[in-house]
């Protein structure tokens, strides 16, 4: 098979398209012939070293195919089944294997392309804004990059419960799209300073939640937008990792809450995964929730595709298609 391999962390040109032997599935495994791959930041990260991984490897772990076999001791699948996962070992190949427990099954009107584009960024977007703050109807919140992969979802979820979305986007074409997605405010960071433009809309009132994505250049700025007992959720980190942070700087503000979440917190049982999951599959099966592809790339380009990332040039989901 072919697999994209990592021997030396550095910029996009160390991925290499490689020969490998495809994987056999062990105790509790299931070997998956991958149809589609999710391109997330994290794997931008683990390429550059600032996630840890021992060279070389595979990177990738949210993908969506059929079960080509399974390992001793699984029942919860069976070849021939549709899955998609978040937790696939090495997910930038035509074939590997991932814990049998956490896959997750497809409706019939979801396509692995849409499984492997929504179940990171939509469990993402689902988990912020139901579990990390519960968004209600009449609460505002800031959406750092909203027109991004989880922007997007997550401004469709907030506005679906009645909160208001200030969305902030580079350029006027993913204004458009934020809007779309039910922002109601759209900020032009490019141009404008959103914290500045964040108080104007406010009328100098807080805000109860900021969903920041971008971490160093946004954080100090949403701290100050945070009504008393407001929420600061650092979920991402694309420009950079945030300075720390002395506690009573948050008492100061008004008694604020920081939280630095991760998906895997909030999926830590099979029955958590699959109520996520299960609601997020099944809004885009329904079609109450868009999921948008900004673009696909053969395996043989992922290179491209995570230049394309860290370049800030997409509206949505980049997709590796084997």
């Amino acid at each position: 098979m072919k697999a994209i391999r990592i021997h030396a962390h550095g910029d996009a040109s160390v991925l290499r398209l490689e020969d490998a032997e495809v994987p056999r599935p062990g105790h509790g495994q299931a070997l998956l012939r991958i149809e589609a791959v999710g391109v997330n930041f994290v794997e931008v990260y683990q390429r550059t070293g600032l996630y840890q991984q021992p060279l070389p490897f595979t990177p990738g772990s949210e993908a969506a195919g059929t079960v080509e076999a399974v390992g001793p001791g699984v029942t919860l699948v069976h070849p021939g089944d549709r899955v998609g996962s978040v937790n696939v070992l090495g997910a930038y190949a035509e074939y590997a294997v991932a814990p049998a427990e956490k896959l997750v099954p497809l409706p019939d009107r979801v396509s692995t392309r849409q499984a492997a584009a929504v179940l990171l960024q939509g469990m993402t977007a689902q988990y912020l804004t139901t579990s990390t703050y519960p968004l209600r109807k009449g609460d505002t919140c800031l959406v750092h990059a909203a027109a991004g992969g989880v922007g997007l979802l997550l401004c469709q979820m907030a506005s679906r419960v009645g909160a208001r979305v200030i969305g902030t986007v580079s350029t006027e074409e993913k204004a458009a799209l934020a809007r779309e997605a039910g922002a109601r405010d759209v900020i032009l960071y490019t141009r404008t300073d959103f914290a500045a433009e964040v108080r104007r809309l406010m009328g100098g009132r807080g805000i109860q939640v900021d969903y920041d994505s971008v971490g160093r250049t946004t954080f100090e700025k949403g701290l100050d937008l945070l009504a008393p007992r407001g929420m600061m959720v650092l979920f991402g980190q694309s420009s950079g990792p945030v300075e720390p942070i002395n506690p009573q700087v948050l008492n100061a503000k008004g008694s604020l809450y920081l939280t630095r979440p991760s998906l895997g917190h909030y999926t830590a049982t099979r029955a958590e995964l699959l109520e996520r999951a299960g609601d997020v599959l099944g809004r885009v099966a329904d079609g109450s929730l868009t999921v948008r592809i900004d673009r696909e790339f053969p395996l043989a380009q992922a290179a491209d595709a995570q230049r394309a990332l860290e370049g800030r040039g997409t509206a949505g989901k980049l997709l590796l298609v084997p």
